[in-house]
């Protein structure tokens, strides 16, 4: 979504950030989780021609079909085999928001099912969001966490957003450019060319080529995603990694409470890429992702005397006079959670300013309060 790439970008041209390993004895490779996926679907199991989601075979789609099954084949039988952790809960994701199972294999286009991909243009995750449209869709975005990396929440913003597109332009292939293009795009190309047939518009010169190869090549991997043996992919599937939830305390270094709970050291923090300091946030209690079976000791540790915190409530709270310089995309939202404070702080430190530019100067703290404070202090 919204990414750079080279000629029909694909995962292939994001920046190769390799997605958490199988470090727990996880069970071995799983069979076709599709076999399952399909099984009790509208959708007929392989049966294009009986599918409600329509699939092109055109020259484009052929062309990646043919990349896809030779230049690419060794990559691509990667992407399939990594997708094996994720589809089961794709799919159920979509069954509920009543999307097609095929809408799958967009994640596969996109990042390659890894959800720690970042593209040049600063896209992330296995759905790779921008970090507006990420927080337009409910996805948590600034100093602490980056819910862009959560594989099942990232997954439930990109439904709502397919389907937002798809009521916004009646076609799976102009909502799935749409996701590529944006919405603004996509409709000048429509007035543009007089017509809501996507390949007609490709002819358009307010679409991207990126854009243009996007859709054939979601079609080239549904087609491989499908039945990968028709097109010669044996493929070794990844089966998912059994984790639950345990809520915890704000400030909890992961390391430190891996270590008291028994685990490996860097555990917590490979199942938690989200969170960007390897601590939950301030303020709030977190919920955090653990092995499967391991939340008793999780939850034993932090009965341990005091709860596993470092010092960032320290930290977080601004040196006096504190000045905090903007940076694009920022918000005064996001730097308020960057620095632990309350919206309506730094909106009243501010003078109610709410629209930011990069290089303006926020005031983080009420000098005149924070000076008699220090004051205060050292005649103590």
């Amino acid at each position: 979504m919204e990414r750079a790439g080279e000629e029909g970008g694909s995962a292939a041209d994001l920046h190769p950030v390799e997605a958490p390993a199988d470090s727990f004895g996880l069970a071995e490779i799983n069979a076709d989780p599709w076999a399952e996926a399909f099984a009790g679907s509208r959708l007929a199991p392989y049966a294009l021609q009986a599918s409600e989601y329509p699939i092109a075979l055109n020259e484009s789609v052929r062309r990646f079909l043919d990349r896809y099954t030779n230049d690419r084949r060794q990559v691509v039988g990667l992407w399939l085999n990594r997708s094996g952790r994720y589809l089961a809960m794709i799919r159920d994701v979509f069954r509920t928001s009543g999307l097609p199972d095929e809408l799958a294999f967009i994640a596969m286009v996109e990042s390659g099912y890894n959800p720690l991909a970042v593209s040049r243009a600063g896209a992330k995750g296995m759905w790779q969001f921008m970090a507006a449209t990420a927080r337009r869709y409910g996805l948590r975005v600034d100093g602490w966490v980056d819910e862009r990396l959560d594989p099942e929440k990232s997954t439930r913003a990109a439904a709502a957003y397919l389907r937002d597109l798809y009521q916004q332009f009646g076609t799976w292939a102009l909502a799935k450019a749409a996701y590529n293009a944006g919405e603004v795009a996509v409709t000048r190309a429509i007035h543009s060319m007089n017509s809501r047939d996507f390949w007609t518009l490709t002819r358009s010169r307010h679409l991207r080529k990126e854009t243009k190869d996007f859709v054939p090549q979601i079609h080239a991997a549904t087609l491989i995603g499908r039945d990968p043996g028709q097109y010669g992919f044996e493929v070794p599937y990844e089966p998912p990694v059994p984790v639950e939830r345990v809520s915890v305390p704000p400030a909890t270094s992961l390391g430190t409470l891996a270590v008291r709970a028994g685990l490996p050291a860097d555990v917590l923090k490979t199942l938690n890429p989200v969170l960007l300091r390897g601590v939950t946030p301030p303020g709030l209690t977190y919920e955090l992702t653990v092995p499967a079976g391991a939340a008793p000791e999780v939850l034993a540790a932090l009965r341990i005397a005091a709860p596993p915190t470092v010092a960032v409530e320290r930290r977080a709270r601004p040196h006096l006079g504190a000045i905090h310089v903007v940076r694009p995309r920022e918000t005064v939202t996001s730097i308020a959670h960057e620095h632990g404070l309350a919206v309506a702080e730094v909106l009243r430190l501010n003078g109610g300013k709410d629209r930011l530019r990069p290089g303006d100067r926020i005031r983080l703290t009420d000098v005149r309060l924070s000076a008699d404070r220090s004051g205060q202090t050292a005649t103590r």
